[in-house]
Order: structure tokens, then C-alpha cells, then sequence
């Protein structure tokens, strides 16, 4: 199974609505679950499942009009899938920076601890944004 970490930069406004939506039936279909944390600048998001399926899902995120300064991470083989469900980390205005922060920890609790650090780091430096 492979895991594929990637961080991009979004063109206009995020519609964590819309892309939980499509996100969500796109994933099913194909066998992919994952984190994506989305804040209103930037995509970091995890894919794991077939790695066809994870290969395909990336490139299609690569083609999205609403990406640019897309960047791979990490990508490696994992057992089984570290992430369980497909998840949606998205911080609002207004929202307390320490609860979001704990509801990252949890999503990431049972992943390899770079990939850990990774999340955790990114939603550190976003808790106060």
C-alpha cells in the first residue's frame, strides 16, 4: 500500500465543503483514506491505499487549477493503512487554536512518527493564524 504526503499552496479561496464532498466520493471509489489539513492558504494532505489508485489521486490533485507550488513530501510502502478513515482537518475563523490542535494529534496518533511530526508541526504553526 502506498502513502503519499504532499503540501501545496491554493489558488483563491478554499471550499473545504466542496472539496470534502468530492474528496470523500472520489476516496471511496477508489480505496484511498488519509488526513487533509486545509487552512485558507495551504493543502497538506496524506493518500494512502493502492498505490495505482494513490498514484492517480495524485495526479489529478497535480492537474487541479486550484493548487500550485505543489510539493511530494514523502512517499513510502506501509503495511496497512495508518491514517484508518479519510479525514478533514480544517481550522475556521474564530475557532480555539488549542481544540484544534488536540483534534489533529488525535487524527495522526497512530501514524509513523515523521509523518506525525509533519501534521503536528503544520497545525502548530497554524493554531494562533
Amino acid at each position: 500500500m502506498l502513502q503519499l504526503v504532499y503540501i501545496s499552496s491554493a489558488v483563491g479561496r478554499i471550499d473545504v465543503s466542496a472539496i470534502l464532498a468530492v474528496s470523500r466520493r472520489n476516496n471511496r471509489r477508489d480505496g484511498i483514506t488519509g488526513l487533509l489539513y486545509a487552512d485558507d492558504k495551504r493543502f497538506l494532505q496524506a493518500l494512502e491505499g493502492p498505490e495505482a489508485m494513490v498514484t492517480a489521486a495524485f495526479a489529478r490533485i497535480s492537474r487541479d487549477p486550484g493548487h500550485r507550488a505543489l510539493v511530494t513530501l514523502s512517499r513510502r510502502e506501509v503495511e496497512g493503512r495508518e491514517f484508518g478513515e479519510w479525514a478533514m482537518a480544517a481550522r475556521t475563523p474564530g475557532q480555539d487554536g488549542e481544540a484544534f490542535l488536540d483534534h489533529v494529534d488525535a487524527l495522526v496518533s497512530r501514524v509513523d512518527p515523521n509523518v506525525r511530526a509533519t501534521f503536528e508541526g503544520f497545525a502548530r504553526i497554524k493554531r494562533w493564524v
